[in-house]
């Protein structure tokens, strides 16, 4: 019983400190469950919901010593419990095989694919000869080709011939898994069509929710109608967040540059525009003395601030990223008006714990770790310099010294989740923020609200019209940064444990006081050193087995120049390799599909005859791959297209002669995998 007397006093001596690690506790349990192989079934939900009361009520008997580490466990089996109870509430029909044909239902989103298409989801789903129970709840459809009909419109009920399939696993092991992502957003299936739409029936200005996304359009349409260009898209997707209008060159420039999130309407812009509309109502009030006198000034503004970052959050879509900076903006304000400490720990711990029982699975997206990794570096960063007594720059230099530190601070605290994430490094972001966001709060907010308020009279446009050199120069700024030389360096994915020990150590070394809390950098060196020793799978195989990819001494040889395009720049990408997929097919490792892996000959077949060619080949190969339903009589390994559907895209690695598979979805049965 010694070390846990002496954990209950280690934790006892962080007493008034603990509020923060609340939230920490709850994501580890919603990274279990992530991380479990199977679906928990309703006796362990009953056990853990059991275990949670269990865990509370013995910390309140044990008394205060004890209390934390059992209150910690509680919340870890919480957390498990919510992301189980909240992929179940989201389940919905997943399409279970490919489907062409008469696609009906009703437009509720309006965005871009990758390739620059006009993506819309559909709701309320009518397919042909599918039953309404095996429909999905939503899917995704890609407009290619000349549609040549009417703008559309959220609400309106279209119909079209598509192709569609269910959503895609991981393009390789532990890769992103978009079928998790599709589940939780009851995306049952996407796809694309080149026929032209057919509208079925208008909007109903009834519909419920679909009146804001349609004020949302009608704002971006007039935005860019105002501000024509690259400005006027940019200006309507920080004001309304239809990235609709934007280019691909300029949204590549902006992610070269760092400047991407600048697009995404965040904690950036929702305290850009809090702060900009706190200080105007409270500056107009303090000119007038009896209100000034009279009146809570300061409480009147932060209510005022916090009524319009609920109704920029209406605007913008209400997406994840807005939700998370309007609960974190929100805490502060209220704060404010409890005369309580606006920017402190227990703010960001308390929108952490709002938004992860609202949505558990934002854990796993990039857009939550890198906004509270932003924001829990930048108020830990700043309360430190705050208790600082020498830290007091010249009152005219605190602005300028403020950009460069928060600039500084948010780049080093988003960069390794960012480079995990999208396997490139912006080597000049830190001098682009610097340059842009500065612009983007003293100058292209402040016109968002004077135009936002001046628009009941018809005067929004010169208000857009000013905002509109701030527009130029940061677009400008992405343009020249990205086009630098080594703008960007490629980054190798890291292994599955990479982030969350770096997580943790950052976390330690934030939120625990004392000298311990140096403690931390031993993790988070750890995470580093893991990082750097990855290795990449010798052997990829997609999961439709027509396109192979063996790493040699200058990158990944692909089998083909083009084609499941998407499948080969993400295995390029985790490779930290910048080549293109006909660069990549060019290296001289498979010849007519026949390659060698450390000393074991592999043949990679296609086309008519793939299934005769496959069961000769076997007789020679030690491994085999065949798109196809093959078989072979030889001593080979034949992965077929029956194999594939079992275990998703594959992993080959040699092993003393051996070659040891791993699969995607080697033992998963998880709701969204089945």
């Amino acid at each position: 019983m010694a070390p846990l007397r002496w954990i209950a006093d280690v934790v006892e001596a962080q007493r008034g400190h603990l509020f923060p690690w609340v939230p920490v506790c709850f994501a580890l349990g919603i990274a279990l469950y992530f991380r479990l192989p199977a679906e928990p079934g309703l006796p362990a939900l009953i056990g853990c919901g059991a275990g949670v009361l269990l865990a509370a009520v013995a910390g309140w008997r044990l008394g205060p010593r004890a209390a934390p580490l059992l209150l910690c466990g509680a919340l870890v089996l919480a957390g498990i419990c919510m992301a189980s109870v909240r992929a179940h509430m989201v389940a919905g029909p997943v399409l279970g095989f490919r489907y062409y044909g008469p696609v009906e239902g009703r437009i509720v989103v309006i965005d871009r694919s990758a390739s620059d298409a006009v993506r819309l989801t559909l709701d309320r789903v009518v397919l042909k000869r599918t039953s309404p129970d095996r429909t999905p709840l939503r899917v995704r459809v890609s407009l290619h080709g000349d549609q040549g009909w009417i703008d559309p419109v959220p609400g309106m009920r279209i119909m079209m011939t598509a192709h569609l399939s269910p959503p895609s696993g991981p393009t390789e092991p532990g890769g992103f898994d978009f079928q998790r992502m599709a589940w939780f957003d009851r995306l049952g299936a996407v796809g694309y069509t080149r026929t032209p739409v057919l509208g079925v029936a208008p909007a109903q200005d009834g519909a419920a929710g679909l009146w804001v996304h349609r004020l949302r359009m009608a704002i971006s349409r007039a935005v860019q109608s105002a501000l024509p260009g690259e400005a006027g898209a940019f200006a309507a997707a920080i004001t309304t967040g239809d990235r609709s209008g934007m280019g691909q060159d300029t949204l590549e420039a902006l992610r070269g540059s760092n400047l991407a999130h600048l697009l995404a309407i965040s904690g950036l812009h929702m305290g850009l525009l809090t702060g900009f509309v706190f200080a105007a109502l409270r500056l107009a009030m303090v000119l007038v003395p009896y209100v000034a006198l009279h009146w809570p000034v300061k409480k009147l503004a932060a209510a005022g601030a916090l009524v319009a970052g609920g109704f920029y959050y209406l605007l913008s879509g209400g997406n994840v990223a807005t939700e998370r900076a309007l609960i974190m903006i929100s805490a502060m304000l209220v704060a404010v008006m409890l005369d309580r400490r606006a920017i402190t720990l227990r703010a960001v711990a308390i929108a952490a714990m709002v938004v992860l029982c609202l949505r558990p699975e934002t854990l796993l997206e990039p857009g939550f770790q890198m906004s509270f990794a932003a924001t829990t570096a930048l108020v830990a960063v700043f309360g430190a310099l705050r208790d600082l007594k020498r830290w007091k720059p010249p009152r005219w230099a605190r602005p300028v010294v403020a950009v460069v530190i928060s600039s500084a601070v948010a780049g080093l605290a988003t960069a390794p989740v960012a480079a995990a994430h999208f396997n490139r490094v912006s080597d000049y972001g830190l001098i682009a923020n610097l340059l842009a966001v500065p612009v983007m709060g003293t100058l292209v907010m402040p016109m968002a609200v004077l135009a936002a308020v001046l628009w009941p009279l018809g005067l929004a446009p010169v208000a857009l019209t000013l905002m509109r050199p701030g527009l130029d120069w940061i677009l400008s700024v992405a343009h020249r940064v990205a086009d630098l030389p080594g703008a960007t360096t490629p980054v190798v994915a890291p292994g599955p444990w990479v982030l969350p020990v770096l997580a943790l150590g950052a976390l330690w070394l934030i939120l625990w006081q004392g000298r311990a809390r140096l403690a931390g950098l031993a993790p988070m060196a750890a995470a580093f050193v893991l990082w750097s020793q990855a290795q990449r799978p010798p052997l990829l195989i997609s999961d439709t087995g027509g396109l192979v990819g063996v790493m040699t001494d200058t990158g990944r040889a692909l089998s083909k120049p083009r084609g499941e395009g998407f499948v080969a720049l993400s295995w390029l990408e985790n490779d930290g390799d910048a080549a293109e997929q006909a660069d990549a097919f060019a290296r001289p490792a498979i010849q007519a599909g026949l390659f060698d892996l450390d000393g074991q000959s592999v043949l990679h077949v296609t086309g008519r005859d793939a299934a005769l060619r496959a069961a000769e080949g076997c007789r020679t190969a030690l491994l085999v791959i065949v798109p196809a339903d093959a078989a072979g009589t030889g001593p080979c390994v034949m992965i077929n297209e029956k194999r594939l559907r079992e275990t998703g895209a594959l992993a080959v690695y040699p092993e003393a002669g051996v070659l040891r598979l791993v699969g995607a979805r080697d033992g998963a049965r998880r709701l969204w995998s089945q």
